[in-house]
């Protein structure tokens, strides 16, 4: 009965923790989609051209490249759901910071030398936090100004309530709103600027280039999640169901970019009390990864905690040296290293298409034809994920050594003429919407099935258990390295090679579709040649797979050979114990009797 009362326990914590790891994947590639789609906005509003807005992708994911083998030790030394936890805080951070960036590079509150007035705000401060919130921080400024300087540089009790009374005095809105507003910027302060002066923050000191900064840190943040999230699933399934598994873990993670890329199109032209819209998504996906990181701390749980151990607890150093001998061990895989120099050619053009919702408003859809064409698109790599996933299962088993590989290389041939239809055939006409929707579909369902058929669970079955969190690491490691080059280098082509124009206010219609079709050239190019060595690179896994597999497979048998050994012996040698012990119980009994 308590075997039973226990297999549900663990069956309930088992779907628990799924549905949390694909709220998480949901979240996670939300966050990592807002900024593109706001793209064209924030390049408006910071005065960004593309080569500048792809560099702050490269940032953040050379950044979460970097990272990686932080989140393999992680991984391997503490729980995997407080891993993604302590990673959805982090991301939730620097999301907010990249809410109150005011300029890509550097932001004023005020000039030096302005006279800063509670009724006419400078136009920085009002810009990037809306005319309420400005009063507040002008006041601040102000007041704190007039106060001898703290060694500290926080301010004290009396000066706190000496600026709550000039805020009284100077707002002229609704308490309630007022509050509401500026309390969502009071950890602003400390969040991004905790090493300089409060008075100096708020008397327009130089910042640091905050947009950049803050999407490196939010690489911190998804770089911690994603292979401990992928190897939950691995451990949590088996080889017969893994690829239905992956397939919808890819189809949430799908989802996550048409809500984070949609609700960024379409909150981007609105504002709210004077905060632009592009600012208020950012602010919204920051408060759901808070509420998902708190979610995942409580309610998740990792399997191999429950297992119990007869190893002693190391040192951080010894499992720091053991982690770096099992990432030698994968990386000595042929199977890894083939699938991660596809990968590096293969994420490249995903990386691209980053600038479809750019490229769509140049050409002159409004902001809701947008959001649904990349919406639709977005579904659509759901669909072809989930695909992969369920197709993918019955081919490994119809065809072991080469149904999953077949699959990979029909989606990566696929790309070449969809993009090519896409980008440059049809014509830079917003009244073609419907054929614009109707490819990106068909697009985005065939070029999906790879991660999900192939890659993960691929890389489950050439590796120990105790690896899988290593092998996805190092795996997206290689891959962000090289995709995160991929949006400045459109960027540069666009402008340098097919002649893309920097976007004004006064732009023409004329020059957005010579810009558009400049753009789509850039974009093609770096999804068509990746693509194509993608393909070909697949090749090679018909020979090292098979191979690869069964080692890993001898591997396993053997080390649950020795265990089952080493338990026979301490069995037998329990037992002969037991009898000694019977033995010599009796003879102590029968000399007690003599005597």
């Amino acid at each position: 009965m308590a075997t039973r009362a226990d297999a549900d326990a663990a069956a309930r914590q088992r779907r628990w923790t799924l549905v949390l790891v694909n709220l998480a994947s949901v979240v996670e590639k939300a966050d990592e989609v807002l900024l593109p789609a706001v793209y064209r906005e924030v390049g408006a509003a910071l005065g960004a051209s593309p080569t500048a807005l792809g560099s702050l992708t490269l940032c953040r994911a050379l950044v979460q490249a970097a990272c990686y083998p932080l989140a393999a030790y992680a991984s391997a030394r503490h729980d995997r759901a407080r891993v993604i936890a302590v990673g959805a805080f982090l991301w939730a951070a620097a999301t907010f910071l990249v809410a109150v960036s005011g300029t890509f590079l550097q932001v004023r509150l005020l000039p030096h030398s302005s006279s800063p007035s509670p009724l006419f705000p400078t136009p920085p401060v009002a810009d990037m936090v809306g005319p309420t919130a400005a009063r507040f921080l002008i006041h601040f400024s102000t007041a704190r100004r007039q106060l001898p300087p703290k060694r500290s540089g926080y301010p004290n009790i009396p000066f706190i309530y000496y600026v709550y009374m000039q805020i009284k005095l100077a707002t002229t809105t609704s308490r309630r709103i007022f509050l509401g507003v500026t309390g969502l910027w009071a950890p602003l302060g400390v969040m991004a600027h905790t090493p300089v002066r409060v008075e100096s923050v708020l008397t327009c000191v130089d910042w640091p280039p905050q947009m950049a900064i803050s999407r490196g840190l939010n690489g911190i943040g998804l770089a911690l999640v994603l292979p401990a999230i992928s190897s939950l699933v691995a451990d949590y399934t088996d080889d017969h169901t893994r690829g239905a598994a992956f397939g919808w873990l890819q189809m949430t993670c799908n989802l996550g970019s048409i809500m984070g890329g949609s609700f960024g199109v379409l909150l981007a032209p609105v504002a709210f009390l004077g905060v632009p819209g592009w600012r208020l998504a950012f602010h919204a996906v920051a408060a759901v990864s808070v509420a998902l990181g708190a979610l995942m701390w409580l309610f998740a749980a990792d399997p191999r905690t429950t297992k119990p151990s007869s190893k002693t607890a190391a040192s951080a150093t010894d499992e720091a040296r053991e982690l770096l001998g099992e990432a030698r061990r994968v990386l000595a895989v042929p199977t890894f290293q083939i699938i991660v120099a596809q990968g590096i050619a293969g994420s490249i053009p995903w990386s691209a298409l980053n600038f479809s919702a750019m490229w769509l408003e140049l050409v002159g859809f409004t902001h809701w034809q947008t959001s649904v064409i990349t919406g639709l698109y977005l579904f659509a790599t759901a669909l072809g994920a989930l695909f992969g996933g369920v197709i993918g299962d019955p081919m490994a088993r119809r065809f072991p050594n080469a149904g999953r590989i077949a699959l990979a290389q029909i989606s990566s041939a696929s790309a070449l003429p969809l993009a090519a239809v896409l980008l440059l055939a049809l014509p830079n006409d917003p009244s073609t919407g419907v054929a614009h929707a109707v490819v990106f579909f068909i697009m985005g369902f065939a070029i999906s099935w790879n991660a999900s058929s192939t890659n993960n669970p691929i890389f489950a079955e050439i590796v120990p258990e105790k690896a899988r969190t290593t092998v996805y690491a190092l795996d997206k490691c290689f891959e962000a390295v090289f995709a995160s080059f991929a949006p400045p280098i459109v960027g540069v082509l666009a402008e340098r090679v097919f002649g893309y124009k920097p976007v004004s206010s006064d732009t023409s219609v004329d020059t957005d579709r010579e810009n558009a079709a400049a753009l789509a050239k850039a974009v093609y190019t770096e999804i068509a040649v990746p693509m194509a060595i993608c393909c070909l690179t697949y090749t090679f896994l018909y020979r090292t797979y098979p191979r690869d597999r069964d080692r890993a497979r001898k591997e396993l048998l053997m080390a649950s050979d020795d265990q089952l050994g080493e338990e026979a012996g301490d069995r037998a040698v329990r037992t002969r114990e037991d009898e000694e012990s019977s033995v010599g119980s009796l003879n102590q009994w029968l000399i007690s009797r003599g005597e």
